[in-house]
């Protein structure tokens, strides 16, 4: 990661201009893949090689706990799904459970508000040490 992949979010660029999150959040240069439909347990799929019609988003900003995405189609609220993230352009990507926490239209498409979710079968806390490098970082 680079210290130019990132930069601390500003309230003015938020839906409603609310900030519901504990954390600081970070503006990042970073890439989502979100499955629609979570994958049975006995087949994981690669979103990224388009399995199972992955939704590509731009993230907005990322905090240890949540993403903010920019999405063509909106998510339900409620829903849990896999995603993948990619922080930077060559870095790793990071399998994540999601919560979609919120929807809203936006000029082109949607913003949407997810929490990211602890899991043992995720990346979560190589997540969790990769936001917190960010963090420290910036």
């Amino acid at each position: 990661m680079i210290d130019d992949d990132y930069g601390f979010g500003i309230e003015d660029d938020l839906p409603s201009g609310k900030d519901l999150r504990e954390e600081y959040r970070l503006t990042a240069r970073a890439r989502a893949w979100v499955l629609p439909e979570s994958p049975e347990p006995e087949t994981e799929p690669t979103i990224l090689d388009g399995v199972s019609g992955g939704l590509e988003c731009q993230v907005r900003d990322i905090s240890a706990r949540g993403i903010s995405l920019l999405c063509e189609e909106s998510l339900s609220i409620g829903s849990i799904l896999i995603t993948e993230v990619s922080l930077g352009e060559h870095a790793r990507h990071f399998r994540l459970s999601v919560e979609v926490m919120w929807c809203r239209g936006a000029e082109w498409g949607y913003l949407i508000g997810v929490r990211v979710l602890e899991s043992d079968e995720t990346d979560y806390l190589d997540w969790i040490e990769a936001v917190a490098r960010a963090l420290s970082e910036s």
